[in-house]
């Protein structure tokens, strides 16, 4: 009988350690970080990129949508570059990205744009080099989307504006009197004059 039971309390403690034990080997889900947004996420020294996204409708202009959290305490200038499509010339712009944690924006919300000429059509990944100081860079494959998501509508790039001119008629000439009467109507008024 005590035999029978030592049995029995083995089988329960190895059944109860391998199905706990289960635990050890799997991996867990929530050690992993998963980009669960449309957008990258990239690590630049102290400098944070966060859900970068190019909006562009055909790939001729794409605004970047992207925050960046620098976790030092000194401002960096993030220098952003790609490769125009167009030229193949590199094109970069230089962003002041604030220390202490706070988080800069571009690209929603009518604030300031990051734009990009020449990059991929909608649906595809365009390569784009992040880098500052003499920290080393990283290039990230950055997904461009179109604005038929409603959380896009109003994301577009605006280009800066250029100026139209427009041709107007040229000015009517109006004869103003000096003497008091009243303005010519264009039609000429008959005089008399003394016959002679």
């Amino acid at each position: 009988m005590r035999a029978r039971f030592a049995a029995s309390v083995l089988v329960v403690a190895l059944v109860g350690f391998g199905t706990a034990g289960c635990a050890f080997i799997t991996p867990q889900a929530t050690t992993n970080i998963v980009e669960t947004s449309d957008g990258v996420n990239a690590t630049i020294g102290q400098v944070h990129v966060r859900n970068a996204t190019l909006i562009s409708e055909d790939g001729t202009l794409a605004s970047m949508l992207v925050s960046f959290v620098n976790s030092g305490d000194d401002s960096q200038k993030l220098t952003v570059q790609y490769e125009d499509g167009a030229t193949g010339e590199r094109a970069s712009q230089q962003v002041t990205v604030p220390g202490e944690s706070a988080i800069t924006s571009f690209g929603a919300d009518g604030g300031e744009q990051i734009l990009l000429n020449n990059v991929s059509k909608p649906g595809s990944l365009f390569p784009v080099y992040f880098q500052y100081g003499d920290v080393e860079g990283k290039q990230v494959l950055v997904p461009v989307l179109n604005t038929s998501l409603p959380e896009y509508d109003g994301l577009a790039p605006t280009p800066t504006p250029t100026m139209t001119l427009l041709q107007s008629p040229p000015p009517t000439l109006v004869e103003t009197p000096h003497d008091g009467q009243a303005p010519s109507t264009g039609e000429p008024t008959p005089t008399e004059t003394p016959a002679g």
